[in-house]
């Protein structure tokens, strides 16, 4: 068993701080443009964190619901009172940092040869505690923060004007971007049977899959918002709708009722607008080559319309700049996944049959509570 160890609680110490101080910033920054009469970024940056509470406050307490099922009813009507007012993230760092802190600091194993080893259940506490709190911070981190980043980059190019409250803004979605994903990995290497370690080089490989990619595909919808917002609009919801419904064809099965298994399937759609993950037990070398294939074909026909078709905004957006970046991280973000699924993902070390167990995106089992919630979740 993998065990908790004092890392780890540092890092679960670091990732709260971080939380909460994202919170700061975007009440700051909303506040600064409320200030400056630009009362619709004001709006869009807090409906995109209002929307991101609203959805991780349902998971959250559903969740709760499933493992407290046949407890005190008591304890989950004060429970669902602390997620109406949107702090049902801080119940799960309660639990995390207490069982965190007893696995790590406090746990001594003193038992014979035939006994149980009673530090094996707060170790596991202690990981599915963590392993829940990152499951929150992706969708949190798809939900809220790369719109966010979408909208600052479009005000940046849009505008011109920068202020400090900007680019801490970029700053704290790109920290919330990398470690919600390096700590979903983290749990995610957790969870597999015949695991790897998950070294630092790869994270990093990870790491930067997933921004550069992310970054290019953000840059793409940018410009396109410049060009039109209605175009932007209608290609965002599109790309949704494909999403959500090649969702609702892997006949997902992550939540027990009908109604938050719809939840999650249209969660899953806004995730598939920026990043790629397979939700269903198939190999993903077509699935991810189709998705990532459709993006530069995309990126390039936006390019190419700015560079023969809107010369007169190429100027003031200094498009030169703009397109080196879009194909530069383009290009690197899809050399890094290739050298992350070549080398560092964890099916080129699984056996088969733990394969045949384990998916890219969901791994059916009936009783998902007993196994482990994360293992109905594995995002690639």
């Amino acid at each position: 068993m993998v065990k908790f160890t004092k890392q780890n609680f540092f890092f679960l110490v670091a990732g709260m701080i971080i939380y909460v101080v994202d919170i700061v910033v975007d009440f700051w920054v909303a506040s600064r443009y409320f200030c400056q009469g630009q009362y619709s970024w004001s709006i869009l940056i807090m409906c995109f964190r209002g929307l991101s509470s609203i959805i991780t406050q349902v998971f959250s307490y559903e969740w709760f619901k499933n493992d407290w099922e046949g407890t005190d009813t008591g304890k989950l009507k004060l429970v669902f009172l602390v997620h109406l007012f949107h702090c049902g993230i801080f119940i799960r760092y309660w639990f995390a940092l207490k069982y965190g802190c007893q696995a790590a600091f406090k746990q001594k194993s003193s038992r014979g040869a035939s006994e149980p080893d009673p530090s094996n259940f707060i170790q596991k506490q202690a990981t599915d505690a963590v392993t829940d709190i990152n499951m929150l911070r992706v969708f949190k981190a798809f939900l809220e923060t790369t719109p966010q980043l979408f909208l600052q980059i479009y005000i940046l190019m849009e505008h011109g004007n920068t202020h400090f409250y900007q680019y801490a803004a970029i700053m704290m979605s790109f920290c919330g971007i990398s470690l919600s994903m390096v700590d979903y990995q983290i749990s995610l290497r957790k969870s597999l049977p015949d695991k790897d370690e998950f070294h630092v080089l790869s994270k990093f490989v990870y790491l930067f899959y997933k921004l550069l990619t992310i970054t290019s595909w953000t840059l793409s919808i940018s410009l396109v918002t410049l060009l039109s917002v209605r175009i932007s609009i209608i290609l965002l919801i599109f790309l949704w709708i494909c999403g959500f419904t090649w969702t609702l064809k892997q006949h997902t099965t992550f939540c027990k009722s009908k109604k938050m298994e719809y939840l999650y399937r249209t969660v899953v759609g806004i995730i598939l607008i920026f990043s790629f993950f397979n939700i269903k037990g198939r190999k993903t070398k077509v699935c991810i080559s189709i998705y990532y294939a459709t993006h530069t074909v995309v990126t390039l026909c936006i390019l190419f319309v700015y560079m023969f078709w809107k010369r007169s905004i190429i100027k003031e957006i200094c498009f030169t700049i703009v397109s080196i970046l879009t194909i530069l991280c383009l290009v690197l973000g899809i050399i890094f996944l290739v050298v992350y699924y070549s080398h560092f993902h964890p099916t080129t070390y699984c056996t088969p049959q733990a394969y045949s167990d384990e998916m890219d995106g969901v791994v059916e089992q009936k009783v998902r509570v007993k196994t482990g919630r994360f293992q109905n979740f594995l995002m690639q």
